[in-house]
């Protein structure tokens, strides 16, 4: 276990009737507020007229940045700086999933730089101080942007998917109203709540030395959350014990609470990466292909007792196993639980990927060197853990 602060300044309104205190959090930043919001979903299940009701209420001045992409672009994100620039905006508000919240914090940094382009803050792996107030309403569990620092932009001109981190993009108050995610389709259910079982798995599980009992009976009980509840969502989608559950399993994950003196590793994540930056997939469909195959590479002597645990302790599988039979079990139950019960197709091949760019996605996941984790990953151990997923 090593040294660490915690320090996490979101305030969280959780609940089916919470939105009624919108106006009263956006007005203690400003009147003028930029939503921001991806396809439209917002519309049909009744959250944006709330919105903007509230808003009027208020007497906000309520702009829009609509459209989003999935994985949101560096030029969305410029987009949503010029408006914050030319209609002195001082709040913005994020209303979606992970990729709505993550362009908005890309919104909120760039639009105190002069030129209002985010590429750079990026490409330089700034870490932002300075950012435009950020509010956020969760619809998907997915990513955890709701209460992290973290964003992820995608230029799509240069094949590039980058983490863009900073204090000031934690968001001032986040809204999570499980009843905002009854409309989501089994598929991207699916994908979000893999996405957050990988958070857990992949940034801080295998930690080795790194590490104490909290922190890990912590990190399984999420996962463990997520295993149970996303079948309920999957086939009642109104449930609301279901939606609850993975909507803070989604915040805690990555929070900050489960990492306190761990080693981070993101393997899977670096990867995967590539994957949405080369061919616009879903990142937690990405994640699921990856990961029974980074389990199965990575296995050995010395990692299968954590990996093992994992089985137990999540999937319950057996106790009393041999412990390299035991945590062959346990990659079966993960790569079951992505395949069978989440219903994801398992390869790359069936989301028509090749092998045609695996050498300069594994040369650029490695970033010049080498992927932390369990197992340390050169760009030659990725290429091949990408050719085990076709």
């Amino acid at each position: 276990m090593n040294d660490f602060i915690f320090h996490n300044p979101d305030k969280v309104y959780f609940g089916k009737n919470q939105i009624k205190h919108l106006p009263q959090e956006l007005l203690a930043f400003g009147k003028k507020v930029l939503l921001v919001y991806g396809g439209g979903s917002i519309k049909e299940n009744g959250l944006y007229d709330e919105i903007v009701s509230l808003s009027k209420s208020a007497d906000i001045e309520l702009f829009e940045l609509s459209g989003v992409e999935p994985n949101p672009r560096h030029s969305t994100v410029n987009k949503g700086a010029s408006i914050c620039k030319s209609k002195d905006i001082d709040v913005i508000l994020a209303a979606g999933g992970g990729s709505t919240i993550d362009c908005a914090k890309g919104i909120a940094a760039a639009a105190l730089t002069n030129d209002g382009n985010v590429w750079p803050l990026v490409s330089g792996g700034v870490w932002v101080t300075k950012a435009l107030p950020l509010v956020a309403i969760l619809t998907n569990a997915a990513t955890g942007s709701e209460m992290d620092a973290w964003a992820v932009i995608s230029n799509m001109d240069t094949n590039e998917k980058i983490g863009l981190g900073g204090s000031a993009l934690i968001p001032r108050v986040a809204f999570e109203n499980p009843e905002y995610s009854f409309t989501l389709p089994a598929y991207q259910t699916a994908c979000g709540a893999f996405d957050i079982f990988n958070h857990v798995l992949d940034n801080y599980y295998f930690a080795g030395d790194a590490t104490f009992d909290l922190l890990l009976e912590m990190q399984e009980a999420v996962m463990r959350t997520v295993v149970k509840w996303v079948p309920v969502a999957m086939k009642e989608p109104e449930n609301y014990e279901a939606r609850a559950n993975l909507m803070w399993a989604s915040s805690m994950a990555l929070n900050t609470v489960l990492d306190g003196g761990t080693v981070h590793g993101c393997a899977c994540h670096m990867m995967e990466h590539e994957l949405s930056a080369y061919y616009d997939i879903t990142h937690g469909h990405g994640l699921a292909i990856l990961t029974p195959r980074w389990l199965s590479y990575i296995l050995d002597n010395d990692t299968a007792p954590s990996i093992y645990r994992l089985g137990k302790t999540v999937f319950g599988v057996e106790d009393g196993l041999g412990t390299m039979d035991g945590a062959k079990k346990a990659i079966e139950a993960v790569s079951n639980f992505c395949f069978v019960t989440l219903g994801l197709e398992s390869t790359l091949t069936d989301l028509q990927i090749d092998n045609m760019h695996f050498k300069a996605m594994a040369e650029h996941a490695c970033m010049g060197g080498t992927i932390s984790g369990l197992k340390m990953l050169s760009s030659s151990d990725v290429e091949k853990i990408y050719e085990m997923c076709l």
